[in-house]
């Protein structure tokens, strides 16, 4: 591209993108803007509306852009308008609509389909990128000639939204000509290259242009990334190895010497051997491979089947790095400051440059101190976001503690964000303002009480003081209303949460421990019935219902825990019969962790349930409830030989009849153990009862576990402990 527009040298270049695009032009060449970018354009009144135009460096639009500015020649955009294309059915289309009763074709594939080639970006390589042609008009002269015969052979009319936007493109083709003479250059898909050229009228062209639909748009230029570039359907340009045309265009001297130096230096980042020999010896191999498949110069395949062979000693797993960093890459581009947007946009990069938060492509974790008032500002912002549905961040799983002074997010900048960011405009102007009202709204329209302490808790990690009461109002008048325990027990977790985080953030959340507080009197109070009669799927979730409520009650305040009429609640439920056996069995666990009752209490609530008259599935339920894998059941069955006993006992008692019923839920029960602690549960089993009163195993056992300290055999692993902490030993 850029050696025949030095040879034609035209005075306009026409561009194929919306035609609003002409007054971003100028800042294209600006210092400031790195591809890869894109053309956004949206719908005003729909921002979620919109359509990207992406451009890497390497794109043959970009280069003429860059080009025509450089040497003073006039850019025009010449597709159809962005104002017709959103006002379409489905602005996102891609290459898979149907065409006249078939499917459309991809016309590269089909002409390296003729030339016998299976690889469509192989045989493109072979016939233009790499041919070195001293002509460099001669390919595009070739490439127009096999378009042209390809639509003779599938038809010149295409699908509709194809004639609309090439009579459109002829329209501004005959313009450009009018005002510059010929020295016009037009780049465009080679596909619509015939329709451009053949002879029509301007009355039967604006007649297919007549009655299209239309809505107000607003344009801008916004960062692209190379792994967008590389995704074949939506917003994506199709390209498999961006980064590796990327690397192409900026190396035309040596560029396989160049690559292979840049994969040597990555994996040795890695910490993969990597020396300048073997980087001599892919260099070879794929110079040799390239001659073997007669192929000009070596390609991607040849050079990733050297990289494999030789610097990753055949391994796939350091190749796919490779694929990953370089062959597709995660380049990020950038634009300058001065490039329209909406005013939330303008606020989030305001707030991105002062939190020294800076977009990235490549996902990466950052973690925050709260006690920090920079950290304290970024989660803020965060969370503000995520309300907006902008998800820039995620809270990393298992990393950020409830109540905690630390949060851990991963974070990776995608362009759609920047949609999102703009539908997020309609709520307000920055980000507090846009954040604030739309948790008023969700509050006013919120049915569900759990949606509406999700809210309140949302609120309070992304420091909403103003959005809180209105927030705190909707949840009251909710409690209020709402009978169903269930929906009671859901509430309750992100409440006692949002007390531990506001104590934490230090916001003022004493109407928040009032609302916990009646909710959880009033889930005492309904638990009970609420968990008789339930079958087993329903027994199932009300057990996660009351350990999230358990767990809840610990988060909160003194004030506002009910903690002797938990307890009650949960004797109540260990000792009714008509409660599933699961939740019987998970309130005696819970008692027994609590301290309420001793081992010699739940000894007797086992073998009430596991005693012969109970049903085997019963008794199978109250073991999974009461050891269940997830809650360290195992080690209390090592610790406890007499609870161990007593399952034992139960499980060789059962029916062979029933005993394939309540296998599953056993399998499942114990599967959940750690391979040690399921180790030493069969060891003690197949070990037997304990040899003695005092707690010890036969000699050669399994030791056992006494009532009291055996300072005789304690004091063995003294001088081990006295050598690991450097300390003497007393004498």
């Amino acid at each position: 591209m850029l050696a025949a527009l030095e040879v034609e040298k035209p005075a306009v270049v026409l561009v194929e993108g919306p035609a609003e695009a002409d007054a971003l032009v100028a800042l294209a060449g600006d210092e400031a803007m790195r591809p890869p970018v894109a053309l956004l354009a949206h719908a005003v009144d729909d921002p979620g509306r919109a359509a990207f135009w992406p451009m890497a460096e390497f794109s043959p639009e970009w280069v003429a852009i860059r080009w025509a500015l450089d040497r003073g020649a006039a850019v025009r955009f010449i597709d159809l308008p962005a104002a017709h294309t959103l006002a379409a059915a489905d602005p996102t289309w891609d290459d898979s609509e149907e065409v006249d009763g078939g499917h459309r074709i991809d016309p590269l594939a089909e002409l390296a389909r003729i030339a016998g080639h299976e690889d469509a970006e192989q045989w493109w390589e072979d016939v233009v990128e790499l041919r070195g042609d001293d002509d460099p008009i001669a390919p595009f002269e070739a490439l127009a000639e096999a378009m042209g015969a390809l639509r003779e052979e599938y038809g010149h009319g295409g699908h509709l939204r194809d004639l609309v936007r090439e009579a459109y493109m002829r329209l501004q083709l005959r313009a450009a000509r009018k005002e510059f003479g010929d020295e016009v250059a037009v780049v465009c898909g080679a596909w619509h290259v015939p329709a451009l050229t053949r002879k029509t009228t301007v009355a039967a062209d604006r007649a297919l242009l007549k009655g299209l639909p239309k809505v107000k748009t607003e344009l801008t230029w916004v960062p692209w990334t190379h792994r967008r570039l590389a995704r074949r359907s939506g917003y994506g340009a199709g390209i498999e190895a961006p980064g590796w045309y990327g690397h192409l265009f900026t190396a035309p001297d040596r560029p396989v010497e160049r690559w292979m130096a840049k994969v040597a230096g990555l994996l040795r980042a890695e910490d993969h051997q990597v020396s300048t020999a073997h980087v001599i010896e892919a260099v070879r191999l794929a110079e040799t491979l390239a001659a073997l498949r007669g192929r000009p110069l070596p390609g991607l395949d040849e050079t990733t089947d050297a990289v494999r062979a030789v610097l990753c000693e055949g391994s796939d797993v350091p190749l796919d790095l490779v694929r990953d960093r370089l062959v597709v890459g995660d380049v990020l581009g950038e634009v300058p400051a001065g490039a329209p947007a909406v005013p939330l946009q303008r606020d989030l990069s305001r707030l991105q440059r002062s939190l020294r938060l800076k977009p990235e492509a490549q996902q990466r974790e950052l973690d925050l101190d709260l006690r920090k008032d920079t950290d304290g500002a970024r989660s803020r912002l965060l969370h503000r976001l995520r309300l907006l549905g902008v998800d820039w961040g995620t809270p990393a799983p298992g990393r950020a503690g409830t109540g905690t002074f630390r949060e851990t997010w991963r974070l990776g900048w995608e362009p759609e964000l920047h949609v999102q960011v703009a539908e997020a405009g309609v709520w307000g102007t920055t980000v507090e303002a846009a954040a604030t009202a739309k948790a008023e709204s969700r509050a006013a329209t919120a049915t569900a009480l759990a949606d509406i302490t999700a809210l309140a808790e949302q609120c309070l990690l992304a420091g909403l003081a103003d959005a809180l009461p209105v927030v705190m109002r909707a949840l009251a008048d909710r409690a209020a209303l709402d009978t169903d325990v269930t929906h009671l027990a859901q509430a309750l977790p992100a409440l006692a949460r949002s007390l531990r985080y506001g104590d934490v953030r230090g916001t003022d959340t004493a109407a928040l421990a009032e609302v916990a507080a009646g909710l959880a009197e009033r889930i005492c109070v309904g638990l009970p019935p609420a968990c008789t009669g339930l079958d087993a799927d329903a027994a199932a979730a009300m057990r996660d219902r009351i350990d999230e409520v358990h767990q809840a009650l610990a988060l909160l305040p003194d004030t506002a825990r009910p903690a002797d009429r938990w307890t009650g609640v949960l004797h109540a439920l260990a000792g009714r019969d008509r409660v599933p056996g699961v939740l019987r069995g998970r309130a005696t666990r819970l008692l027994l962790d609590e301290g309420r009752i001793g081992e010699d209490e739940a000894g007797p609530l086992m073998s009430r349930a596991l005693s012969p008259g109970a049903p085997p599935q019963d008794a199978a339920a109250w073991i999974e409830g009461f050891a269940g894998g997830a809650s360290g059941g195992g080690l209390l069955l090592v610790h406890d030989e007499r609870l161990l006993g007593l399952v034992d006992t139960w499980l060789t008692s059962v029916p062979a009849a029933a005993f394939t019923d309540v296998l599953p839920l056993l399998r499942r029960t114990f599967s959940g153990y750690e391979p040690g602690v399921r180790r030493t549960l069969g060891e003690l089993v197949a070990r037997g009862p304990k040899a003695d009163g005092a707690g010890r195993a036969a000699p050669g056992g399994v030791p056992g576990f006494a009532t009291a300290l055996d300072r005789e055999r304690a004091d063995g692993v003294l001088p081990l402990l006295h050598l690991i902490l450097g300390t003497e030993a007393a004498v």
